[in-house]
């Protein structure tokens, strides 16, 4: 990965170049921060080669649902996945294509009938419907912002069927004490979903805010999707 960012050979890399690089891991601008500030250790915002490879190391460990900390460098886990087809060293996400979805198929009917349950409009939900529903989780803010910004993969600000049964799964594997990623594992992106995408620079994030009232809920609850099989 080194030669594609350090330009000059110079065994350093600046943060203008390490940005555009490592926005290509899918991850958020936020996670990108924190792992820039771990692997800048001396603040000069120049990364060396060491410094580099930790911040490679840290990728790894977001898309993998990992802590993006020190401690987490030392844990197994596979090579950082970037997306860019000009570059034959870059792993793309079309070998994804062929992978079973992680929704299964009795989860997303229950879960379509929630969704169905909210009013749709031109087969959409907004973020305002959608709200209510992640806060009858109960699950803390920023974890359901992650869900949301993980959900909302075109990131119109606007959740369609499959992106809403990528949430609902994600709601569930909070429930259930499993850590939400950092980014969309491509198991769970839908088969609709999977082709190419033009990912804009910044992506409007709409989180859901503590102060929406309980009587917005909708009348399907979100555990009524629950099923009784998971002992």
């Amino acid at each position: 990965f080194l030669p594609q960012v350090d330009s000059t050979n110079a065994g350093r890399v600046l943060a203008s170049d390490a940005a555009v690089f490592l926005k290509k891991s899918g991850l958020t601008d936020l996670v990108l921060g924190k792992i820039w500030d771990l692997a800048d250790t001396d603040g000069k915002g120049i990364l060396n080669k060491q410094e580099f490879f930790v911040a490679l190391r840290l990728v790894a460990c977001a898309q993998n649902g990992l802590d993006v900390s020190l401690s987490s460098l030392n844990l197994p886990v596979p090579p950082p996945r970037f997306t860019d087809t000009s570059s034959p060293l870059l792993l793309s996400g079309t070998a994804s294509s062929d992978l079973p979805w992680a929704v299964k198929l009795e989860d997303k009917v229950k879960y379509d009938a929630i969704f169905d349950s909210l009013n749709p409009v031109n087969g959409l939900l907004s973020g305002d419907k959608v709200k209510p529903v992640l806060l009858n989780s109960k699950l803390p803010v920023d974890i359901l912002g992650r869900v949301w910004e993980l959900s909302d993969i075109d990131h119109d600000g606007m959740l369609d069927r499959d992106e809403f049964a990528v949430a609902m799964f994600l709601v569930y594997c909070a429930l259930e004490k499993e850590p939400v990623p950092m980014s969309l594992p491509a198991a769970l992106v839908p088969p609709s979903k999977r082709k190419p995408l033009s990912v804009p620079g910044a992506m409007p994030l709409i989180p859901p805010s503590t102060k929406e009232s309980h009587q917005s809920l909708p009348p399907v609850g979100i555990l009524a999707a629950k099923t009784p099989l998971t002992q």
